[in-house]
């Protein structure tokens, strides 16, 4: 009779995140590599959350991705039109669609992309509570796929620079490939740097201090080749607060940090020259989509004008002088377009998350991976501020595995048991002594 717990869900829920980071890289809207993905996402969700047995998931969580969904879904009920009459511009009235004679309206101005989100939430959210109920050492081992996908995206990333400074790969996926396995070069270094923590992690406590150090030198070689900006400050500052956060409690000596720090000197200098070699167009760029995009929050707070549809609002508020043949599809501010989409309501959603994310940071400072997956989230949620990396399969549900190594109980329930005194057996006699401990 074997009692050794089943792994399948282990294995199930590791593939999806695996195949996301290699498929999941692209922007556009209606690809049907994301749709793969979010179909077998929701598919494997189903199968473990059908389990009798697993993790405890908490209560607050659930409810807060209820109202998330709930959210999104009321976008695409037809409401009476009198309803939306002075809560947005009558330019965007007239746009919305009618629903036969009683003069019905959506909130969403398109239904079509509102409910593509609809289901790109529903799979992240499922694969989010089905990684919580795994046991503690089911999640640790889905770090392997992780570290998988990421030197995969690697490889590919340095295989692309060894060759040419602009190597486009078309035909392999929907998307044209431009950096590693993405098609946005800020979003493939956005996924270099989340993955620094858990390399530093990996080399802190898990004995792997040169395997550990090299990953992360390899890390921040590809943020420097890839080109961005934020990705490239964003490496550097996270390498040193994971080593800062995380060697409190290793057994890495001091002459060990010393040494990385002095590497980090090093790249600093690499990073401010590739930085100062950049030009910024001060007239169009990240501000000028913030203040028009702040001008549509104004007009549409109530309801937002539909998630998935910024690109069609946007439009509406920009400037006759900024009008190029490059168009804009996103706001290069995460909380803005949010703010622009989904209206007060998702502001709310938004405050209340970074609340629970901020209230589990007074749990988790005993537990490294833990650690290491909060410093990820919070630069990722940076990186937001300049870009939109969570709009992009593979990034968001790396997202929903971090989120989900935050707030799974296992961990702090692991660490109590390892303070608690157990009474064993040996040689006849009682003795009481704690786990972990040699007897």
């Amino acid at each position: 009779m074997n009692d050794r717990p089943s792994q399948w869900d282990k294995y199930l829920l590791g593939s999806v995140l695996f195949i996301s980071l290699l498929i999941g890289g692209g922007t556009a809207s209606g690809l049907y590599t994301d749709t793969l993905i979010e179909v077998a996402a929701i598919i494997s969700a189903a199968a473990v959350l059908s389990q009798p047995f697993g993790q405890r998931v908490p209560p607050t969580l659930v409810w807060l991705l209820v109202f998330a969904v709930a959210l999104v879904a009321l976008q695409i009920v037809p409401l009476p039109a009198s309803m939306l009459n002075g809560l947005r511009p009558e330019l965007l009235l007239a746009d919305s669609s009618l629903v036969g004679e009683a003069r019905f309206r959506f909130v969403s101005l398109g239904v079509g992309r509102t409910i593509e989100c609809l289901l790109y939430l529903v799979a992240a959210a499922a694969f989010f509570l089905s990684v919580l109920r795994l046991r503690t050492e089911q999640v640790q081992a889905l770090l392997p796929f992780f570290f998988m996908g990421v030197i995969c995206n690697g490889l590919a990333g340095a295989i692309q620079y060894s060759l040419s400074d602009n190597v486009a790969i078309e035909g392999l996926l929907p998307f044209t490939i431009n950096a590693g396995l993405f098609a946005n070069q800020n979003h493939f270094a956005a996924l270099l740097f989340v993955s620094i923590p858990f390399v530093v992690y990996h080399g802190l406590f898990r004995g792997y201090l040169l395997s550990g150090l090299i990953g992360v030198v390899t890390l921040l070689l590809l943020l420097l080749a890839a080109g961005s900006r934020a990705g490239v400050l964003i490496g550097l500052a996270i390498t040193v607060l994971s080593i800062v956060f995380l060697s409190a409690r290793s057994r890495v000596s001091r002459f060990s940090i010393l040494a990385i720090f002095m590497g980090l000197s090093a790249y600093t200098l690499g990073a401010w020259t590739k930085i100062e070699a950049e030009t910024i167009d001060p007239a169009f760029g990240r501000g000028e989509f913030a203040r028009t995009t702040i001008e549509g929050i104004s007009e549409n707070w109530a309801t937002g004008v539909g998630f998935g549809n910024f690109q069609k609002a946007y439009q509406i508020y920009e400037k006759e002088n900024m009008i190029f043949a490059k168009y804009v599809n996103h706001a290069h501010n995460e909380y803005l377009e949010i703010a622009f989409e989904g209206g007060l309501l998702a502001v709310l959603l938004v405050a209340t998350y970074f609340l629970m994310l901020f209230m589990a940071l007074t749990k988790v400072r005993r537990d490294p991976l833990q650690k290491a997956a909060f410093l990820s989230v919070l630069f990722l949620l940076i990186h937001s501020l300049v870009d939109y990396p969570l709009r992009t399969e593979a990034l968001a549900m790396t997202f929903a595995f971090m989120n989900a190594i935050i707030f799974h109980k296992g961990f702090a329930e692991r660490l109590a048991q390892k303070t608690e005194l157990i009474e064993i057996d040996h040689n006849g006699d009682k003795l009481f002594v704690p786990i972990g401990t040699s007897s």
